[in-house]
């Protein structure tokens, strides 16, 4: 062979390998952001079964405590907040706006013994309870499906593919400053 051929057919192999990598690295991307936007979905579903149950669980309560109305317009507006969030970052405040508003809803709950007795209120509070066990196990689902991803996205030679096909970390899903505190409820005025 002529040494022009063979320089000729090593730059084609060389381009065919480097083709051939960029596509598998291509496809590893949309495979892992698939992943991501699955697990993301999850969280989704979870939360929009929580948005579903909180009307039933406050028509349930209003029968007992109507005189309770701030408590179940916070928990309803939190709820609508929620429903209309769009992006982790929305819904992680969102759904912490939510549970600081049942929280306080269960302490009316409390002065309500006919009320904590009724079928339909324990059926509610059980399947809002799996809900509620649902988003945390989709919510580290996802968490962990983002941590794969973003270090995908950040360790060489995958940096360099991620940056020339537009893939960017992913943000995590993450619990809102000071939700690691329980929240206050006053009890004053309540008899306790």
């Amino acid at each position: 062979m002529k040494k022009g051929s063979i320089i000729l057919i090593s730059i084609i192999v060389v381009i065919a390998i480097c083709v051939i990598a960029a596509v598998s690295s291509y496809n590893g991307f949309v495979s892992a952001e698939e992943n991501v936007n699955q697990k993301y979905s999850n969280i989704d579903t979870q939360l929009q079964r929580r948005v579903d149950l909180i009307p039933n669980l406050v028509n349930t309560v209003k029968g007992y405590a109507s005189h309770e109305k701030e408590v179940i317009k916070d928990v309803s507006d939190a709820r609508a907040k929620l429903a209309g969030a769009k992006t982790p970052e929305d819904q992680a405040a969102a759904n912490d706006n939510l549970s600081g508003a049942l929280s306080r809803l269960l302490v009316v709950v409390e002065k309500y013994p006919d009320l904590k007795a009724n079928q339909n209120f324990q059926q509610l509070m059980d399947e809002l309870a799996g809900t509620e066990n649902r988003i945390a196990v989709a919510r580290k689902d996802y968490n962990d499906e983002v941590a794969q991803y973003n270090k995908k996205v950040k360790r060489f030679p995958g940096s360099m593919m991620a940056g020339m096909f537009g893939f960017d970390q992913k943000q995590y899903f993450k619990a809102q400053n000071g939700a690691e505190e329980a929240p206050k409820v006053d009890f004053e005025g309540n008899g306790q």
